[in-house]
């Protein structure tokens, strides 16, 4: 009896012991399995993310170079454009209110720039106290060696004229109330046509002696009264703005024109 119990047992722990190494041989299969998924998985991953990756900064496609990167050399000048070397100065004089100028329909406003003449027809039905206010800032030689000290390229296309300092900074001491404001789309901007002419402002009723001038279509709030609309030098406008913004400006989008536009008369044709 004692012998077959013992070969029993034997049996029995031979049993244990086969099927401890089944079961780990299983396990070890289970644990490979994982591992090898995970690599699997884990490639896939790095092969997504790489593809999705943006490229290089330092080389980037055409695609993914940024909308108000400057060109990369110069642009030539079209043949009736040449920009002269010219020092902007600041205006003098205040004003409580603007003398009446009395102008009548087909008036227009040409500035002599150091790059060429800029003509814009004045919409005097539409914006008379606007349209008035800048005849007679002319008149009293507030525009006359002036810069144009902003230039914007990116999201809205327009360069700014008008301060009373090189800086961008004065006013004439009055201001004038918003007048023939552009109608809103449906998402609440509203376009400002290649062309335009409209007055800056600070906010609501805050307009005074400075403008801006819209070399491509530009969707902006409809808060900033039309004036007119350039009928000739609009290539003196697109070429000062394919130059991009001076290097000097911490915002390449929109600054200091590297090529200075400077005002150097301002004139007002009154009728046609």
């Amino acid at each position: 009896m004692a012998g077959q119990k013992r070969a029993k047992e034997v049996a029995r722990a031979k049993h244990h012991r086969q099927h401890a190494r089944r079961t780990a041989k299983q396990k070890a299969r289970r644990r490979n399995g994982w591992i090898a998924g995970g690599v699997v998985g884990l490639i896939i991953v790095l092969g997504v993310a790489f593809a999705l990756w943006p490229e290089s900064s330092q080389d980037p496609s055409p695609a993914a170079s940024s909308s108000s990167s400057k060109p990369p050399a110069p642009v030539e000048a079209p043949e009736n454009v040449s920009c002269t070397d010219a020092t902007p100065q600041a205006a003098t004089g205040q004003y409580s209110k603007p003398d009446a100028m009395k102008l009548t329909a087909g008036s227009a406003m040409t500035l002599d720039t150091n790059c060429g003449a800029i003509t814009f027809g004045l919409n005097v039905a539409g914006a008379p106290k606007s349209t008035n206010a800048l005849a007679f800032l002319a008149s009293k030689g507030w525009y006359n060696n002036g810069n144009c000290p902003r230039l914007t390229v990116e999201g809205l296309y327009v360069i700014q004229c008008g301060a009373g300092k090189p800086n961008g900074q004065g006013d004439p001491g009055f201001t004038i109330p918003d007048e023939n404001l552009p109608t809103a789309g449906s998402g609440g901007s509203a376009l400002y046509p290649r062309g335009t002419v409209a007055m800056a402002n600070r906010g609501p009723n805050t307009s005074s002696s400075q403008f801006f001038l819209v070399y491509k279509d530009t969707m902006l709030g409809p808060n900033y009264s039309i004036v007119g609309q350039v009928t000739s030098g609009l290539d003196v406008i697109e070429y000062v703005a394919a130059q991009g913004v001076s290097d000097s400006s911490t915002n390449q989008a929109d600054g200091t024109p590297a090529q200075p536009l400077v005002i150097k008369t301002a004139t007002v044709r009154n009728g046609p």
